[in-house]
């Protein structure tokens, strides 16, 4: 098995058994539904057009490809729809390097190339993204391939494993036909997808965030800067921009939300369900740089003869985000709040302990009309995680994390 580069294999004459020359190779095609590896034909440039030669009729590939089947059972290539096509799709394209979790330029691309039952195949084994790619392109013709190749192996590589690829396809005529996962993009840290993302074109960023499933789209979006998020959301449909936002914690998607025209809130909260446009909404009547405007509506409350044990079965059914499951909170029957209990003293009680045992003092809290310079300072003194917001009777209301504080405070910067 050996490798070669496509920008080699482009232009290499094509010859039939009896040694005729009967084009040259315009293209190589890959149908991804099949297999995501193989190339499955090569389209040749013959008198009578593009002409899709399949790898089966292949005899060798050496300074020319030697086919064993005759040009007039090459079926024509058509416009090249539901094919992946090497050239127009990956060079020069942006394309996301799942393992460098950044977004880099192909230059070229590396194929294995091997026997298998009487004919040659090739299997796309990596992308190149440096320098050796672009000069190989650049003097191709110029300068005889013996002397080409020795130049390029002074260059360093920088191949990217075809395993380590996901492709952005921007365009939706194609994009089903496709069939290649951003699966392994998806696995990344959103913080990591945020970064990828943000590196690319408008188009580009809608074709990622279409692929992701909701909740991945929602944690992705919360570490983006606000302008970029405000960009996604408005490129989406409401719908999908709806269940998005549903996925998000409440005070981020009131800050995204509060970010966009009211018509285009309006739309988005009409296609959210009753309980979560009930909560955004509330959300939204709060100042932004305020306590309630930074709370998050979802925590875990108890009631006043709560024991440790109640709590840790709460903690097992939550269904919010982990980032607010650092403090337990105690409140009466009216919902005022009476105290509040560190998770690292829970997991070290008995599970018989009253929750009211186990509370930290002093009990700190904001205000919903604290304004946000207030909230930092009180994170700061105190080294809080979270924070209860309350309202004028001491009612909570929300909470705020430290998330929430480094989002604001890197908002200032």
């Amino acid at each position: 098995m050996s490798e070669i580069a496509l920008t080699e294999l482009l232009g290499l004459p094509v010859v039939d058994a009896d040694g005729i020359r009967r084009g040259r190779v315009r293209e190589l095609a890959m149908v991804p539904h099949d297999d995501t590896l193989h190339v499955a034909s090569m389209i040749v440039r013959t008198k009578s057009g593009d002409r899709l030669l399949p790898f089966t009729a292949l005899a060798d590939i050496n300074g020319q490809v030697t086919t064993t089947s005759a040009e007039n059972a090459w079926q024509p290539a058509g416009d090249g729809e539901g094919l992946f096509l090497l050239e127009r799709d990956l060079l020069d394209q942006q394309i996301i390097d799942v393992h460098g979790r950044k977004v880099v330029r192909v230059n070229d691309v590396d194929l294995y190339r091997e026997n298998l039952q009487g004919h040659v195949s090739l299997k796309v084994a990596s992308v190149d993204v440096g320098p050796r790619g672009a000069l190989r392109r650049l003097l191709k013709g110029l300068v005889p391939m013996s002397a080409l190749r020795k130049l390029l192996r002074q260059i360093p590589e920088r191949p990217i494993p075809w395993e380590f690829v996901d492709l952005i396809e921007t365009d939706p005529a194609r994009r089903v036909k496709l069939k290649i996962s951003h699966e392994r993009l998806a696995k990344l840290h959103p913080a990591d997808i945020a970064d990828i993302v943000e590196e690319l074109a408008p188009d580009e960023r809608e074709a990622v965030f279409e692929t992701l499933n909701e909740e991945v789209a929602a944690e992705t979006l919360e570490e983006m800067d606000p302008k970029v998020q405000k960009s996604i959301v408005e490129s989406l449909d409401s719908d999908r921009a709806a269940e998005i936002v549903e996925e998000m914690n409440p005070d981020a998607a009131a800050d995204l939300l509060g970010d966009l025209t009211e018509d285009h809130t309006t739309e988005i909260l009409k296609e959210m369900t009753p309980a979560d446009r009930k909560e955004i909404t509330e959300l939204l009547e709060f100042g932004e740089n305020t306590a309630a405007g930074r709370m998050n509506t979802e925590y875990v409350a108890l009631g006043i003869n709560a024991s440790v044990q109640e709590a840790i079965e709460a903690l097992r059914s939550y269904e919010g985000g982990i980032e607010t499951l650092s403090t337990i909170y105690i409140v009466d029957s009216h919902g005022t709040l009476v105290g509040a209990v560190p998770l690292a003293r829970l997991v070290l009680a008995d599970p018989t302990t009253p929750l009211l045992a186990l509370t930290r003092e002093p009990l700190i809290s904001a205000f919903a009309e604290t304004k946000d310079q207030d909230v930092a300072e009180l994170f700061d003194k105190y080294n809080l995680l979270m924070m209860p917001v309350v309202d004028e009777h001491k009612k909570l209301t929300g909470v705020i994390t430290s998330d929430d504080v480094i989002s604001l405070l890197r908002a200032k910067l």
